[in-house]
């Protein structure tokens, strides 16, 4: 995985990491000499990490109210160590999104920690999640797309998010559940792997008392027929990311159904990418599509989804 990591990084990859013009980066260059592009034969510029690292603290700090004529002037040195201390004393938003950004940019595991551990003083681990890892994983999307990001620093990144909900999750699960009217079983289909959104809902449900099972990634239809034996009125959700495809959505339900629907009463929940593909009006009356986890969760608790 490590040979995917890229060490050169074109302007416009450097504009849709920063949010920094293109045409600004090219002025902050020549009037102040903030970077130090390398040219191509054919003279286009090309900027290692270094000049990517530099313009993402450099961002930090013009964003923060730094004039960028003052920015200029500082040692190389100071300009890290004036953004550690915005981060640790300011836990705005964009500043927490940007720093996650340069962590992951930079595989740097205690600035991911130090910039989690100072918005958890401010604010719940739903807030953080919902408020910034949302923002910023939806963003890690758009940039692993255009190829401004590789699948290592992807993987890197959602795999600290992930140790979050565990850590978090695990708290609850000690507790006793206190509603137990229904059991949810949590499981991507076959092929899926995209586990953030059915970790974190997972969480949700624990959290408001309810007993979850998790089976996560690439669960075999017939395999879920085991739950049945132990419980009653099971509720199973998944999240439909990249799989099952546009084509073969119809099928999976009838599977679903054919498979599970004699053997007692459970309903299967849906969410992600694909249920857009999905015509409402002829799913089974067992199944249902949610467009959001808020959505999802307002179902569970006001008990429409029952």
């Amino acid at each position: 995985m490590m040979n995917n990591v890229k060490k050169s990084f074109s302007i416009r990859d450097l504009e849709n990491l920063s949010g920094i013009k293109a045409h600004t980066i090219r002025i902050w260059e020549k009037r102040y000499d903030l970077f130090s592009p390398e040219r191509t034969e054919t003279n286009i510029r090309t900027y290692d990490l270094a000049n990517l690292q530099k313009l993402l603290n450099v961002t930090l700090l013009y964003n923060s109210g730094y004039k960028i004529s003052k920015i200029a002037k500082l040692e190389e040195p100071q300009i890290p160590v004036m953004v550690r201390e915005i981060v640790a004393n300011n836990s705005k938003k964009s500043h927490a999104i940007n720093a996650f950004k340069l962590a992951m940019v930079n595989f740097d595991q205690n600035l991911f920690f130090n910039t989690y551990t100072s918005l958890l003083s401010e604010r719940s681990f739903r807030e953080i999640f919902n408020e910034i890892f949302i923002p910023l994983l939806n963003e890690l999307g758009l940039l692993w797309q255009t190829d401004t990001i590789s699948p290592a620093h992807e993987h890197f990144i959602t795999n600290l998010i992930k140790q979050k909900i565990y850590i978090n999750t695990e708290k609850l699960q000690v507790l006793e559940p206190t509603k137990k009217d229904k059991v949810f079983v949590l499981f991507l289909p076959e092929n899926e792997i995209h586990e953030i959104g059915l970790l974190y809902v997972n969480y949700e449900i624990a959290l408001h008392g309810y007993k979850t099972v998790y089976l996560g990634q690439t669960m075999p239809i017939e395999s879920l027929v085991d739950l049945l034996k132990y419980y009653d009125n099971v509720h199973f959700i998944s999240y439909f990311t990249v799989s099952p495809t546009k084509d073969e959505l119809n099928n999976y339900f009838d599977q679903f159904t054919k498979a599970l629907s004699p053997l007692g009463r459970c309903k299967l929940y849906v969410l992600g990418h694909q249920i857009q593909y999905v015509v409402k009006d002829d799913l089974p009356e067992n199944i249902k599509t949610f467009n959001s986890i808020e959505q999802l969760m307002d179902s569970i608790l006001l008990g429409t989804a029952s």
